[in-house]
Formats: structure tokens, sequence, C-alpha cells
């Protein structure tokens, strides 16, 4: 199993969320920041006393491969701070980092014109106007971007005049074909309606007096900052592409309703119900989660509830932050994996077909090591190639006083890599069970985590990461895994004129080696409001010929492929 050890015990029980090490462990993950041009990144979000939400929940990250030439490159979206939203100082940048390979990096923010310079609070890429060259959505706090990649190194600005410079505080967006004409849409989800000149209470007003009679918020008994309870939520909103390029607001008419004013973080659009067009999960913080399903007459069906997906097992809401997507069981559904805040796990929802889903985190070994953690950024992935997908998380806390008592949590936590232990023969029950972190490791170390995003940097055959985080330089972490297992990666081009969109978000892919059948979906957004790399990995195991790769195309075509070559990237034009 890609010879990677699972460590000793104590590593589950434990309640701490840092310092954490089996000295047993190999070193899956090496962190590599420091002798990269990324070191000089700091995502700022406020102070480093986090007196407001606001601060709170920045530092997302987008991969692309901007330039087409064929190395995934790195957005790193900054915060800013609340005296620049008032024009009081100058606002943190954004930073755009272009691989030129061997792990090393070259800052093109200036040159590219992608600084943003606004409070950015999430990222989706999708080429909006199938031109073949990737483009971001940056969701700020304040006005939205969506920069046009011009093609040649640079970006533009285009969101006002497209009709996508929406105002307010808009998170982890999610580019799809909803109606399959061939034209990206996308869906931006909102979280607070929040107003800089009407300050909710601030944790340092604590022992001033109190003269303003405001009540303050507690954690533990502690003064924090107060929401996202007892904010007034902010409404989604869905814009469908016009054919001239512009964007028209349409989730009302079309069922894409938001009534609740959710407190909305992270959205995906995929096909949940393979019924071959585009349903949209939509994921919030302390309410519950939304699936609207794609009734395919360009209307949709909020189905949180009856699909067992809006709430945990308990019936409970969940504080929910990131959004992994993934078919884990190899069943040939897509699953997914959800964080949520500390004290709380974080949660897996299994696909059992018809629109329905179980909550089998604790059943599957995702839910007592998690609860000490405050979670972000997650995906599956197949880190060490042997099929069958495995779950990592970015972790960090909100709340800078919980490393001024013993609570079993802080402030900078450790990342979470969890192994599929593929199912039991008898029950089929998956188990996922935690990998050790080996001393000076990329596991082993700490950061206040926000955005997590995947993709194989150097082009090994083997998935890596980088991670943003509060008030710190990223962590880009190198997959050291053990070479034993083979692999393959897939890149999609749509054809417009098919109504497929230029870069296949929304396609569905089936890798077939012997008696395993594996599944992977091109998605824009998830994560936390972040981007993976839009590129399918696949373990193969010990397998050492693919028996099989079908696609299906975002238009519903299908089309079978044979004389694919095990340990390479393939690119697969729509024919």
């Amino acid at each position: 199993m890609g010879g990677v050890s699972t460590g000793e015990a104590k590593i589950y029980t434990s309640r701490r969320t840092t310092g954490i090490v089996d000295d047993k462990a190999p070193r899956v993950f090496e962190n590599v920041t420091s002798t990269s041009a990324l070191k000089d990144f700091v995502c700022t979000s406020g102070t480093k006393n986090k007196e407001y939400i606001v601060e709170a929940t920045a530092c997302t990250v987008a991969v692309l491969d901007y330039d087409n030439d064929g190395r995934p490159d790195i957005f790193l979206a900054n915060g800013s701070t609340v005296n620049a939203e008032l024009g009081k100082e100058s606002p943190p940048k954004s930073a755009l980092y272009r691989n030129v390979g061997d792990w090393k990096f070259e800052d093109v923010t200036a040159r590219a014109g992608v600084a943003n310079e606004r409070w950015a609070m999430g990222t989706a890429v999708g080429d909006y106007d199938n031109d073949g060259f990737a483009d971001i959505f940056v969701g700020n706090y304040g006005i939205s971007r969506l920069y046009r990649n011009n093609g040649d190194g640079t970006f533009t600005d285009v969101a006002e005049k497209v009709g996508l410079a929406v105002k307010g505080w808009h998170t982890g967006a999610s580019f799809g074909d909803y109606d399959k004409d061939g034209r990206l849409d996308i869906f931006i989800p909102a979280y607070i309606e929040f107003d800089l000149q009407r300050l909710p209470p601030s944790p340092l007003d604590v022992g001033k007096g109190n003269k303003t009679g405001r009540n303050f918020c507690q954690f533990r008994g502690q003064p924090v900052m107060c929401g996202p309870r007892g904010l007034k939520g902010a409404k989604d909103r869905l814009f469908h592409q016009k054919a001239d390029g512009t964007f028209e607001e349409v989730g009302d008419k079309v069922g894409v309703v938001d009534d609740g004013n959710y407190y909305g973080f992270s959205s995906v659009w995929v096909d949940v119900d393979d019924d071959r067009d585009l349903d949209l999960l939509v994921v919030n913080d302390s309410t519950a989660k939304q699936l609207y399903i794609n009734k395919g007459d360009g209307t949709f069906e909020e189905t949180g509830y009856p699909s067992g997906i809006a709430l945990n097992e308990n019936g409970r809401e969940q504080a929910g932050m990131g959004l992994g997507v993934g078919d884990y069981d190899n069943d040939g559904r897509v699953d997914f994996h959800i964080t949520n805040f500390s004290d709380d796990s974080n949660t897996l929802y299994r696909n059992d077909g018809d629109s329905n889903f179980t909550d089998i985190s604790f059943q599957a070994g995702l839910g007592e090591t998690t609860i000490p953690f405050l979670s972000w950024g997650t995906s599956f992935l197949d880190f060490d190639n042997d099929g069958w997908k495995d779950v990592i998380v970015a972790n960090g806390h909100v709340y800078p006083v919980v490393d001024k008592f013993q609570w079993g949590t802080s402030l900078a936590e450790q990342v979470l890599l969890f192994r599929n232990g593929t199912p039991d023969p008898k029950t089929r029950q998956i188990r996922f069970e935690r990998v050790g972190a080996a001393p000076r490791s990329g596991l082993a170390e700490s950061i206040c985590a926000r955005g997590l995003a995947i993709a194989d940097f150097d082009g090994d055959g083997r998935l890596d990461a980088i991670i943003n985080g509060m008030d710190s330089s990223p962590m880009l972490l190198r997959n050291l895994s053990p070479q034993t297992n083979n692999w393959v990666e897939i890149k999609f081009v749509g054809d417009p004129t098919k109504k497929t969109p230029k870069d296949a978000i929304g396609t569905v892919v089936f890798v077939t080696t012997g008696k395993l059948r594996q599944r992977f979906d091109i998605t824009s957004g998830a994560g936390y409001a972040s981007q993976n790399e839009q590129i399918a990995h696949f373990g193969l195991g010990p397998a050492t010929k693919i028996d099989a790769v079908e696609v299906i195309w975002p238009n519903g075509q299908t089309e079978k492929i044979d004389g694919f070559k095990i340990n390479t990237r393939h690119k697969i034009t729509q024919r």
C-alpha cells in the first residue's frame, strides 16, 4: 500500500492539534517553501488579535496553468485590514507565481496585473470565454474581480464589463455549465452583510469598562470576536452567461434562491445524481448545507434535507468550511468530505445513489481524530497512488486566545493526512487511518491554515499540495511517497462548437484497471474557497496497463479511449 506507515495509536487519540510526531513514520511530505520564492509571501488578514470575523476567513489559493506551458502555477489570494478598507493604509497584494520547473517559482504578479489589492475571500478558475486560457474569479469583501487571461502572460479585470463586479462579502465561487450551452456559468456564495462603519463588539474592548453596554461573545468563557451567529447572512448569487459573454443573475428565477441567507463558504458544480447535468452543493457556516439538483430544464430543486446532506448524522447543523469532492470508495458515485469548527468532527458523506447521502464519518475513521481541529481546506487525493483516494485537511483556529490556555487546541495546527484503508472484503466498509507525522516533515509543522490546493507541481506523478495561512508564508508540500505504484494523469480539452466548455469543467472520467474502476470529476472551486489543478489524476497501484478509459463530456457525449500508456500525462481533445 505505497509503503506508508500509519504510525502509533497515540496519534489517533491525542486531543492536541500541534506538536504531535511519530518517530517511526516516513516523511510523506516535505515543506519546500523556504527554497522557493513563495517564502517572501505573507497573507495578511486584519491584525493578529483578530478582533472581527472579517479578519479570520481569508488566505485562499488557486492552482492553474495560466501560460499553458504544462506546469501548474500558484495564485495566492491575500487578505486586507480594516484600516486599508477605510483608506488609512495601503492594502496587501495577492500574488501569482509562475512555475519554472525544479520547484522554482517566479513572482509575476506585477507583470500579470493580478495584485487584487482588495480583501480576497475566495478563488475559482474557469475559462469563461473559451479562448483556451484559464481565467480567475476572486471573491472579495468589497467588489469581486474576474481576471480575464489575455493569453500573453497578463490579465485584465473584466468583472464590471461582464456583470460580475458583485459587491458584498463573497467567498468560494464555482464555474460550471449548468444548462449545457457550452458557456460557463458561475455560482457565487455570500457570507455576511458586514459593515465596517458599524462593527460588532471587539474582544479588546473587554477591560475598558464596557461603556458601550454591548454584549460580548465568548469561547470557553473568554471574550472573542462575534459571528457569524447573530450577524445577518448574505444572499448567494447564480449568474448565467449569455451568448455575448456577459452574465445575468438568475438565481431566483431558476430555483437557486438561498431563502435563509445562509453563511456561504464553499461550493461546487458536480453531477451528484449521474443524470449528465451539473448539480450544485453549497457548504455553509453554522447553517444547513444546500444541495440544488438540476432538473434538466434550466431549473433546480433544493434537496439538502431530504438528501441527508444538510445536517450531520445527529441531525445538527455544522460550521461548514471546506469541501472535498471525490469517489473515495470507488463505487462510481461522487462523495463529499466537509470540514467544520473545533469541538466538532469533520463529515464524510457517502453517496448511496438516487441523490441520497449517509454521514459515515465515525465509522470511516474521520470523526474522532478531527474533533479538536478547526478545519478549512480539504481534498481527496491518492497520495500513494494505490488506486484509493485519501483525505488531506488544512487546519487553523480563528481565536488567538486559544494559545493562552490548555484547551487541547491551538491557533496554528498540523495538517491532517488520512490514508484510505480500502474496503473490508466482508463488510465493504472503508476505514481511514491518520498518517503519522515524521519529525521535520511537512505533516509535523503547524500553520494557521485556510486555503489548500492539490497539484502535481513537478510532473513526477505524485500529488503535492500548497496551503495558504494566516499571518505567515504558505506551506508548499512536496510528495516524497515511495514511487512503487503506477499512475496516469489526463488533461481534457472540450469543443465549444459541441456545447462543451473549452476547459471541460464538468467532465467525468472513469479509468479501469482489472477489477478496479475509478472516477474523477473535473471541477471548479470547492476545497475551502480554493482551486485544485484541473487535471484528472489516477493512482493505478501495481497495475501495468489500463483496460478502459471512459469519458462523459459536459454536453453528455460519451467517449471510450484505448491505448493509454501508464506513468505519463495525456491530453484528450473532444472528438
